[in-house]
């Protein structure tokens, strides 16, 4: 038993805590979003009750609008995904594949305005969509189109890094078979390229649809309507001022609401993931 206890398990005991250490937060969260009180103060590890008061009251109250936070939240961020995902990878095969003037100039541009946080963009920002607003009301602010072309814009550079060191890894022979055997370019990006990168497109839509659910300071300025807030800013709503301690159950039990769709993405994109891995094993 010792000699066991000192070749394998302590392994097991290290895997415990760390599973202990990970399930920890998710099951407070869980305690205080079936806690029938509702409060901060009230919240322990081990509920005393439990019930679904919380979630009826954070989906029925008249004040607070989490199902059309969780509506907006949703489509921005699925129509974000996609968009900067396409333009990213459209980009990052022209840095890869060809070679112009202006490249190497165009990707430390990208390279240094990453470097710089978003805070700093915002007082542009306000500015230019002050005008846009009254030229292009539905683009402008409080609107979802609006909110979504400016995480475009902020998502380009770091997605388009990251493709173009992945496409670097995929033999350019394959361009060139393809074009002797009569290919065009759009059947090579397409047909050829497209699948073997589905690693880094699978890694960077999920990365992308996480940053654009949690993002709240940008969305904060933008967005200043109740109705047409998102989930980050209207759940933050909720812990503001003397509200913090009575709202604290049904923020929790939001929080896990809103953890459902992230799940789900994850669950849809692992299996590409795998897919991706194999395709490119068998065709690189």
């Amino acid at each position: 038993m010792i000699r066991w206890l000192k070749r394998v398990g302590w392994r097991h005991l290290v895997l415990l805590l760390t599973v202990a250490f990970a399930l920890f937060p998710i099951i407070f969260v869980l305690s205080a979003a079936l806690n029938p009180l509702g409060t901060l103060s009230s919240s322990e590890l081990i509920p005393t009750g439990a019930s679904l008061d919380n979630f009826e009251n954070l989906l029925t109250r008249p004040d607070l609008h989490y199902q059309r936070w969780f509506v907006n939240s949703l489509v921005i961020s699925l129509a974000s995904s996609f968009a900067s995902i396409f333009l990213s990878f459209c980009a990052a095969y022209a840095f890869s594949r060809m070679r112009f003037a202006g490249r190497r100039i165009g990707l430390l541009a990208l390279l240094l305005i990453q470097m710089f946080p978003q805070f700093l963009a915002i007082v542009a920002i306000f500015i230019i969509f002050t005008n846009v607003t009254e030229l292009y009301p539905a683009f402008g602010f409080n609107t979802p189109w609006g909110l979504l072309l400016l995480y475009l814009g902020g998502a380009l550079g770091v997605n388009t890094y990251l493709m173009k060191g992945f496409l670097d890894t995929v033999p350019k022979e394959l361009d060139e078979s393809a074009t002797v055997d009569g290919a065009t370019h759009a059947q090579i990006f397409f047909r050829i390229i497209l699948p073997l990168v589905a690693p880094i497109l699978a890694v960077t839509a999920m990365l992308a649809f996480i940053g654009t659910m949690n993002e709240f300071l940008i969305a904060n300025v933008f967005l200043l309507e109740p109705e047409s807030k998102t989930l980050a800013v209207g759940m933050y709503g909720m812990l503001v001022g003397d509200v913090r301690n009575g709202n604290f159950g049904m923020f929790a039990a939001g929080t896990l609401l809103m953890a459902v769709p992230t799940v789900g993405v994850f669950l849809w994109l692992q299996k590409y993931i795998v897919n991706g891995l194999t395709a490119g094993a068998v065709k690189g």
